[in-house]
């Protein structure tokens, strides 16, 4: 496959995309598996732990779930992934006590896709909170199986939990981090490979708190269109939703059972018709590569270059497009990681950056002690 040098609208092919999407998973090609249901690839938590008991038998199967994830549907689901569902209702009860806590503070934010409760962070809240459990949840073989499958070793678990009232309506299809967050403008800057690339730096999961028939809204999914290389692009096209909408897949999920995807995968969460609430934990496991060798503190980077930078516009003796390229230089360009309870996102789906911080300054003419208020305010609204 040849990748054009970036994505452009000719690249919207929604006839190659139905033929990525139409190919069917055959089950001969997961040994492992225990069934397939509607292109998704299912697996019992209970063979899989017995493979674990063998270190041969492991390797197989983490090269399986490496394909499947990458060459197959890209997605697939583990029935009992939690043998023991004690541990997912002690967790439940973790869970619902930060709930309470939270919104007792004033500090409970619905979820970004409406008015749900979520708890953002819930990986760092629950080992605080119930580090007895968190050691049950967390230490989950299977769950550190498919990181590793998918992400190799030094991996970093992220998760939020959604708790999804009766009667709300499904999301809108969409890809998910890291390029799912950003705007259609800002994804098109991003070199076509970068833009392949960034799936392979995330894994989704999702894992089941209560049970999940159909009615409940388990999420949708539809295999294979992670394949189609301009997909962070296409998502938000009419034709490529509509698509979606005829062909998704859905399956039922029972408390302990978990689904992993890829980040690239067309999904989003369906409407929750049954009388109660659907409690989801969503995990985002991100790879190690996607940091820098070196810290760099772009606070005092941008404390030193600001009034020097200001003075130069003021006296027309610099470009725009040196300005441009300075702020890039000096600041932080990247909305995450960040605490999204103290650092919600503004306008969309990711938070105010570093450089547009900066940029917003010198628009505004600040002094250096309005900036430097500013950066601090900035930088304690994205601790932990």
């Amino acid at each position: 496959m040849t990748l054009p040098p970036f994505f452009s609208a000719a690249d919207m092919d929604i006839a190659a995309f139905d033929a990525l999407c139409s190919q069917t998973v055959i089950l001969d090609d997961y040994p492992y598996a225990a069934g397939v249901e509607q292109n998704i690839v299912i697996y019992d938590g209970d063979n899989i732990r017995e493979a674990l008991n063998d270190t041969a038998s492991e390797a197989v199967l983490k090269a399986e779930l490496t394909c499947c994830l990458r060459d197959g549907p890209g997605v697939l689901a583990i029935k009992r992934a939690y043998a023991d569902t004690d541990v997912i209702d002690r967790m439940t009860l973790a869970f619902n006590e930060i709930i309470a806590h939270e919104k007792a503070s004033g500090q409970g934010r619905g979820d970004h896709f409406g008015s749900n409760e979520r708890i953002w962070n819930s990986m760092q809240k629950t080992c605080l909170h119930a580090p007895d459990t968190f050691i049950d949840y967390y230490g989950n073989p299977i769950m550190a199986l498919v990181c590793q499958a998918w992400l190799g070793p030094h991996y970093q678990i992220t998760a939020q939990v959604n708790n999804v009232k009766p009667g709300s309506r499904a999301q809108s299809v969409h890809r998910d981090y890291h390029l799912g967050f950003q705007s259609q403008e800002t994804v098109a800057q991003f070199p076509a490979h970068a833009q392949m690339m960034s799936q392979y730096l995330t894994l989704q999961g999702a894992i089941a708190h209560v049970d999940m028939p159909l009615e409940a809204g388990p999420t949708l999914l539809l295999p294979f269109s992670h394949q189609f290389p301009a997909g962070y692009m296409a998502y938000t096209q009419p034709e490529f939703i509509a698509y979606f909408d005829a062909h998704k897949s859905q399956i039922p999920l029972n408390k302990g059972d978990a689904v992993f995807f890829s980040p690239a995968l067309f999904h989003g969460a369906g409407t929750n018709q049954a009388p109660y609430d659907r409690m989801v934990n969503l995990v985002q496991v991100s790879s190690a590569f996607g940091r820098t060798m070196e810290t760099i503190n772009n606070i005092a980077m941008i404390e030193a270059v600001y009034p020097i930078l200001l003075q130069r516009i003021e006296e027309g003796t610099v470009s725009e497009r040196d300005v441009a390229n300075t702020i890039a230089a000096v600041g932080d360009g990247y909305s995450f990681p960040t605490n999204l309870d103290s650092d919600p996102p503004v306008g969309g789906n990711a938070p105010e950056t570093g450089q547009q911080l900066m940029r917003r300054a010198l628009e505004s003419k600040w002094t250096v002690e309005q900036l430097r208020e500013a950066l601090v305010a900035y930088a304690q609204r994205r601790e932990a």
